[in-house]
């Protein structure tokens, strides 16, 4: 049987990984606590992107922007007039629900753009009936997704404040001081991460969906007549594809080389660069490449100032959905924020001696979307072992390597412990002697620790430790001299595990 959500969400409460909110208050809607090990593999997807994007390049730097802001930042954003989906509500029972996921849900059809009149003419056509109540829905209208809240004592107009629903707008609020400040030169990125709300009408799929969340987001700022992107290298690079032509003729998504994107002009050369950097992300840290695709948004997705806009999307069980978004924004923010401000925010192009307004190409995803999707691909049912094994890349795995000692006696768990101690100065480890060493196994399998060292009897006098491995199951004798290099490269794929060690 096929893993579902709800399977998901159970064994992330028992392992320790995500809890419902306030469990003992009957929880809230929308809401995730990270348990014990989810908070290191949520902050190694965190560490990873902003190192990857961030520390390792020379054209990006990042910030760090508050919860909240000046409402008007909000305004001049339009999320405070047009952030917004489509609610219907139940005649009889009252209940409600996003009017685009009930239409994708009873007509198994993409609904993401649909209008207010479309989803009322869909619901009458279908006959699309309370799915509580088995009643009529009412007429559609919109609901504002932002958190609204006041600042300071009174609570009155003048002091309404909002959570933020993106960490983007700070980045474009802090343009003109970062470009003073930071010596940038376009083309640059300023990248953010952080928590972003929003009040969804129907939460659901576990952390696919929530009202708090974590975003990690680059806007990168081109010269508005600058076309070429000269650091893209691998043209040869393949997607999985779905056109918007594709899905307009209900074709299957298909393979495409940047090459070929360029060629059928479906995006500039800096937006398939930064869609190429991020689709590999997801591919080095471990998600299969037929679970990953692109999906090209169709005309009526598209937000009024983007011309382009692709999301990669991996398979869940509940089909294929958004875990990142590139949009190419050209310059709407920044015209925005410096219209509604009345502020100087133009760089000063030295080439042409004018000030101008760089456009954006946006990468943007939620860490907590990227980390169900890296669980659900490393989720394996082993019925040999008898017990689940999470493959997770080395990199993000909670803990990167456990020791145990064979008995709790005659000195091994003072040697298995120091070891421990020394390793810990390295990278997470844990110390287990309660079981026997095949149950210590299959506990760590099913919390995806790549590497298992066990001390034993001939460790107290050959001064050497088996090393398995999580995958293969396979097993080497190394060392204990040489484990604070040996294990460090086989967690960052340097060194085969068959020249870890003799082969047992």
């Amino acid at each position: 049987m096929a893993l579902t959500i709800e399977d998901m969400a159970l064994f992330c409460k028992k392992k320790g990984l995500i809890f419902p909110n306030s469990e003992i208050y009957n929880g809230m809607a929308g809401f995730f606590d990270y348990g014990p090990l989810g908070v290191e593999i949520k902050n190694s997807i965190k560490q990873s992107w902003w190192k990857i994007f961030v520390q390792d390049r020379e054209d990006v730097v990042g910030i760090d922007g508050t919860i909240l802001s000046n409402p008007n930042v909000w305004v001049a954003s339009g999320h405070v007039g047009c952030f917004a989906d489509i609610m219907v509500e139940c005649t009889k029972c009252k209940s409600r629900v996003r009017g685009d996921q009930m239409i994708e849900d009873a007509l198994k059809i993409q609904a993401d753009g649909l209008s207010a009149e479309d989803i009322d003419k869909l619901i009458q056509e279908n006959d699309i009936k309370c799915p509580n109540c088995k009643s009529d829905f009412g007429k559609a209208g919109s609901f504002n997704l932002m958190f609204q809240t006041f600042v300071g004592p009174k609570q009155d107009k003048e002091n309404i404040a909002y959570l933020r629903p993106e960490t983007a707008q700070l980045i474009f609020t802090n343009f003109k001081l970062v470009t003073e400040t930071s010596r940038v030169k376009l083309p640059f990125g300023i990248a953010q991460m952080g928590k972003a709300f929003r009040n969804e009408i129907s939460p659901r799929d576990f952390l696919f969906r929530t009202r708090e969340f974590e975003q990690m987001e680059i806007e990168f700022f081109i010269h508005p007549n600058e076309k070429k992107c000269n650091i893209l290298k691998d043209k040869k690079f393949k997607f999985n594809i779905l056109t918007s032509d594709d899905q307009e003729k209900n074709n299957a998504h298909k393979e495409m080389t940047v090459s070929d994107m360029l060629k059928a002009k479906l995006m500039s050369q800096w937006h398939v660069y930064w869609l190429k950097e991020l689709y590999q992300w997801f591919l080095d840290l471990g998600i299969k490449p037929e679970n990953l695709r692109l999906r090209e948004h169709l005309k009526d997705e598209l937000a009024h100032y983007s011309s382009a806009c692709f999301d990669i999307e991996y398979r869940f069980p509940f089909g294929w959905k958004e875990i990142h978004g590139c949009a190419d924004r050209g310059d709407f923010d920044l015209k925005q924020h410096k219209e509604h401000s009345k502020s100087n925010i133009e760089m000063f192009d030295e080439g042409t001696k004018t000030k101008i307004l760089p456009c954006v190409i946006e990468p943007s995803q939620g860490v907590d979307r990227a980390l169900l999707s890296f669980l659900f691909d490393a989720y394996e049912d082993d019925k040999e072992r008898g017990n689940i094994v999470l493959k997770l890349s080395p990199k993000l795995a909670p803990i990167k390597v456990a020791v145990f000692p064979l008995v709790k006696k005659e000195g091994l768990p003072e040697l298995a412990k120091k070891i421990c101690d020394n390793l810990k100065k390295e990278f997470t480890v844990s110390y287990d002697q309660a079981g026997s060493v095949g149950r210590r196994y299959a506990r760590n399998d099913e919390i995806g620790t790549p590497y298992c060292i066990t001390v034993d009897f001939d460790s107290l006098k050959d001064k050497t430790v088996t090393i398995r491995d999580r995958d293969s199951t396979k097993q080497v004798r190394a060392k204990i001299s040489t484990l604070k290099t040996v294990i460090p490269k086989l967690l960052s794929g340097k060194l085969a595990f068959g020249k870890a060690g003799k082969l047992l």
